[in-house]
């Protein structure tokens, strides 16, 4: 039986950032995956250009039970951390709209620094082999890997959420934290395509529509672009509401952000003989299919009182989505490892020491645009304190 210091399950983004920081602190540390190859979610994400951290990074841009969960690792390892390791590395970067960071090059490249922090503190990996048995006794965890059972005082569940399973994604993390008395927060998809039911068939008609709007769920609203699919909606506002979102509810779309209070009636003065369709500014098939639904043409037929009722509509038009493309369009995952069980400051469960769970695994879900890499390296380097 080979001893270490810590286990950590999971190379991906937490797991890897816990290891290395834990191993540079002089912990002998070994990194398990059943994945051939680490980092597999960073090196799809940000279409290969690893969408790494967000400037904005705050608690307040997280879902979680408890909303206040994710303060502390925030806090003490902020986006200006990362960035700073970043240059270190000399891996060139830029930043988008929203405050989102993306490598120049490749996402390899975050890959590729992560593993080399990793080798700096002596940390072993080892992949392609599946997970067995995991055990505690005594104060020592023990886990099989392969054909080789591994023993430590320390585990570290960093095996993320089930979303996008073609890259190995389970639930492993929420079994093996009911195993060992940790609570967990009913998993479901999350930054994922909402679908649309069979009455709103035209709305899919628009496969392949763009236009920014903004998109509502409960009190969440997004001010970014919403695409329409051949299933539904898609597009970052519909990503981003798509985690507050609950089945049963509507969703709210503004097509016209932007436009004054009376800007129809405003439109029929100027222009009378111009038409519904033709005034929105919008796509043109979007336009059209709008139009039709609230059943105008030409602004100067219509009444002032029906021009008011179609821009009222325009800015809240209700859809009621069947469901989600579920975990395997889902870039992450609401819900996971409850918060009540855990420290804020170290990510220990709190009743059995030695036990941590970090990144994806636990209840805390960032906005779309690096937020949930940040808590992937935030949780780790805080885990890796207390190692």
């Amino acid at each position: 039986m080979e001893t270490f210091d810590a286990i950590v399950l999971g190379a991906g983004g937490a797991g890897l950032m816990c290891a290395a920081v834990a191993g540079q602190r002089g912990r002998r540390v070994v990194v398990l995956d059943h994945a051939p190859e680490p980092g597999r979610k960073i090196l799809i994400s940000g279409g290969g250009r690893c969408n790494f951290t967000n400037r904005d990074a705050a608690a307040d841009r997280y879902l979680s039970a408890n909303p206040h969960f994710a303060k502390s690792a925030l806090g003490r390892y902020t986006a200006a951390d990362f960035v700073a390791l970043v240059e270190r590395h000399g891996i060139a970067w830029h930043e988008k709209t929203l405050g989102q960071l993306f490598c120049d090059g490749s996402a390899r490249q975050i890959v590729a620094m992560l593993l080399d922090e990793a080798a700096a503190g002596g940390v072993t990996i080892r992949l392609g082999e599946p997970l067995g048995e995991v055990g505690h006794a005594d104060g020592v965890f023990t886990v099989r890997h392969g054909a080789r059972t591994l023993a430590a005082p320390a585990l570290v569940i960093a095996t993320g959420g089930p979303s996008i399973p073609k890259l190995g994604a389970t639930g492993i993390a929420y079994d093996l934290a009911r195993r060992f008395g940790l609570k967990v927060v009913e998993p479901r998809p999350a930054l994922v395509p909402l679908t649309l039911p069979g009455e709103e068939a035209l709305f899919r008609a628009l496969s392949g529509v763009a236009t920014p709007v903004v998109a509502r769920a409960g009190k969440a609203a997004f001010a970014e672009a919403a695409l329409f699919t051949h299933r539904g909606l898609s597009g970052p506002a519909i990503l981003q509401v798509s985690s507050y979102w609950r089945h049963g509810e509507a969703i709210g779309i503004d097509f016209r952000p932007d436009a004054a209070p009376g800007w129809l009636v405003a439109a029929k003065r100027a222009r009378p003989r111009a038409t519904l369709a033709g005034a929105l500014a919008l796509p043109a098939r979007l336009a059209e299919a709008l139009a039709e639904r609230i059943g105008v043409g030409e602004l100067g037929a219509a009444s002032d009182r029906a021009l008011a009722a179609a821009e009222a509509r325009l800015a809240d038009w209700r859809f009621h989505p069947d469901g989600t493309e579920g975990f395997a369009k889902a870039e992450v995952t609401v819900g996971g490892i409850a918060t009540g069980g855990l420290s804020s400051k170290t990510m220990a469960a709190r009743h059995l020491p030695g036990l941590y769970a970090i990144g994806e695994a636990v209840d805390v879900t960032g906005w779309l645009g690096g937020y949930n890499f940040q808590w992937a390296w935030a949780s780790g380097w805080a885990a890796a304190q207390a190692l």
